[in-house]
Order: structure tokens, then C-alpha cells, then sequence
């Protein structure tokens, strides 16, 4: 007995506590008002609302994460084709061929993708900036029409918008690898540097003075007849002739005549190369001073050396000295030794015992 009391008192006591349980649940905690002044309402209707009240972005790309460089993108795109209309209008695109080529280039250093990420305030891959300097290509091109054209409003605020792109040190880097000019002094001399290997060689050149005919000349009103006159012929055919007159020159090197400084007639040859290409052999005295090296890069520099000293005096010869290739500077140095060889690729001789 004593145990079903037990039991129903368990029974009855239950939905008590559910109760009670239910009620704690469901009880919301005391919020002040104070801090419901500034807290915004979390419902659709209400955040719609709030989205339609902001502002819309002033830049399309603002979304991409590199507003910048789009941005920039962008308007140099919109130049390029807003200076193609304007050309096409004026009946000057498209072009033929051999008017395009006609036209003279503007030539277009642009900055490197490192200053113009630090100009835009963003990491510039290669991709992007290559086609970045396509468009700026495209846009020079055009410039250099309407220049050629006299559309000089056009041209002005097209080369305005270059300039921002293009690079400071444009300048310098237009005459890179342009050798100074070197002139002969009031002596005649021309003075040249030479290299080749580990050799180097200072070259001064200067013009032999012309031979003087020192023959006995005739004169022809005391010839009496046409026998006289055939009879000198017969006897002395050399005076009446035109003398080939063969200038002398001297090349030293170390102030040592040629022939004893290099005697092995292949060192030699390479010396005077530069002079019979040109075909002024003769024609000059060359005084050198060499340093440095054997003898074939001794041979090599002088012979680089004099090239560029018959440069300096027939400037027409340029070209023949450039299409033989004596003007360019041999690049080639000794390579080195390796390890397990005897030298760079001599390999030591192979003992079966």
C-alpha cells in the first residue's frame, strides 16, 4: 500500500515539474530601454529598406578589390576607343600599310610593373600590367596618326594621358647603348678602344700624307714632231704612264713594328683585317698600346680597336664594318675548368689497369 502511494505521489508530482520547467524556459530577460536606442531592426522589411537608402558605389569596380587599377584600366580603354571614333570620323583609320609605316614612331618607355603598382597602390601582376601597356600601346599609335595628321587638340590630349604612364628615365633609356661621338682633333688623330678576351687595346689613328709625284714631267710644245714623240714613247713607256702611287704606313704596337710583335703571319692577318675590308690598307698610321692577354686576344682587340677608329674617320664605312661584324665586341671568354676534367672538357685519359 505504502508502495502505490509511493508511486501515485511520484505520478501526480510529475506535470508540476514540466510545468514549472516550461515556465522558466519561456520567461524573456529584462532588457533596458536604453540600450534598444541604437540597435537595428533585424527584419527583411526593414533592412530592404535600409539597403535602398544607401548609397550606390561611385566606381563599378568597386567590388573587385583592385578599384584602382580597373578603375585606370578603364579610362585609358575608353580613350582608346573615343581616339579611334574621332580618327575614323576624320577618314583616317584604317590605314594602309605603306602609310602606317611612313608615319613616324613615338617611342613608348612605359613604367615598370613595380612603379606602377606603387603609383596605383596595389600589387600589379604581369598579366594585368601586360595588358595595360597593350591598351598604352594602342593609344600611341593612335597618337602618332593624329600628329602626323595635324589633329593637334587630339594628339595633345592623347600625349597628355601618356605622359602620366611613361617612364622617367625614358630619356636615358632612348640612348642606351648609343656610343658617344667621338671626333677627330685639330691633328687629324682619332683615338679608340679596342677588347677581346682579357686583352685591351688603345688605337690612335692618323692619315698618311698623300705620295708626291716626283717623275720628270714633258713638255709637249718641245715634242717637234710625231716621230720624236714615238720615239720616247718606245724608249721611256714609263713616263707616260699614270703612276699608281702606294702610300706608306706604319702600325706599332708597344712602339714595336708589327711583323716583330706578332710573328705568326694568322695574328698578323687579323690585325690589318679591318683596314682591307674597308679597303683603306695604307692609309693610316696606327700607334697601340696593348695589355693584357696572348696573343689572339691581343690580335682580337687591336683588330676591334681599328675598326672602330676607321668609324670615326670615313662614317659612310659604317655599315660594311657592322655587316662583317668587326665592329661588335667578341663576347666569347675562356671557359671555365670543371670539376673531374683535366681542363673545361679534356677528360683524363682512361687506364684499363
Amino acid at each position: 500500500m505504502q508502495g502505490l502511494l509511493r508511486s501515485g505521489t511520484i505520478t501526480l508530482r510529475r506535470p508540476a515539474l514540466h510545468g514549472c520547467i516550461r515556465s522558466l524556459a519561456t520567461r524573456a530577460p529584462f532588457v533596458p530601454p536604453a540600450q534598444l536606442e541604437d540597435v537595428k531592426s533585424e527584419t527583411p522589411r526593414r533592412r530592404r529598406e535600409e539597403e535602398d537608402e544607401r548609397e550606390a558605389p561611385k566606381s563599378p569596380s568597386f567590388y573587385s578589390g583592385r578599384v584602382s587599377y580597373y578603375d585606370q584600366y578603364s579610362h585609358i580603354e575608353g580613350a582608346v576607343e573615343h581616339t579611334r571614333s574621332a580618327l575614323k570620323m576624320l577618314q583616317l583609320l584604317p590605314l594602309p600599310d605603306f602609310a602606317r609605316a611612313s608615319i613616324p614612331k613615338r617611342p613608348s618607355i612605359w613604367k615598370g610593373a613595380r612603379e606602377m603598382s606603387e603609383d596605383l597602390g596595389m600589387a600589379m601582376t604581369s598579366t594585368r600590367y601586360r595588358a595595360l601597356t597593350r591598351l598604352l600601346t594602342k593609344l600611341n599609335g593612335y597618337y602618332a596618326v593624329a600628329k602626323a595628321a595635324g589633329c593637334d587638340e587630339l594628339a595633345t590630349r592623347t600625349k597628355n594621358l601618356l605622359n602620366v604612364f611613361e617612364s622617367s628615365t625614358k630619356e636615358s633609356n632612348l640612348y642606351r647603348g648609343k656610343g658617344k661621338v667621338v671626333h677627330v682633333d685639330h691633328l687629324g688623330r682619332s683615338y679608340s678602344f679596342g677588347k677581346r678576351k682579357t686583352s685591351t687595346a688603345r688605337v690612335w689613328m692618323v692619315p698618311t700624307a698623300k705620295p708626291v709625284d716626283k717623275l720628270e714631267t714633258i713638255d709637249v710644245e718641245k715634242v717637234g714632231s710625231l716621230d720624236e714623240a714615238a720615239g720616247l714613247l718606245a724608249s721611256q713607256p714609263e713616263r707616260f704612264q699614270q703612276p699608281q702611287l702606294v702610300p706608306k704606313s706604319n702600325i706599332l704596337i708597344n712602339n714595336i713594328p708589327i711583323g716583330e710583335y706578332f710573328p705568326v703571319p694568322g695574328d698578323r692577318e687579323r690585325v690589318v683585317r679591318p683596314l682591307q675590308v674597308a679597303g683603306v690598307l695604307g692609309a693610316y698610321n696606327i700607334f697601340t698600346l696593348v695589355r693584357g692577354g696572348g696573343s689572339t686576344g691581343q690580335s682580337g682587340a687591336l683588330a676591334h680597336g681599328i675598326a672602330k677608329g676607321i668609324k670615326i674617320h670615313q662614317p659612310n664605312l659604317t655599315h660594311l664594318l657592322q655587316s662583317t661584324k668587326l665592329l661588335r665586341r667578341d663576347p666569347r671568354m675562356v671557359e671555365r675548368k670543371k670539376t673531374g676534367r683535366a681542363k673545361a672538357r679534356k677528360g683524363y685519359t682512361w687506364v684499363k689497369r
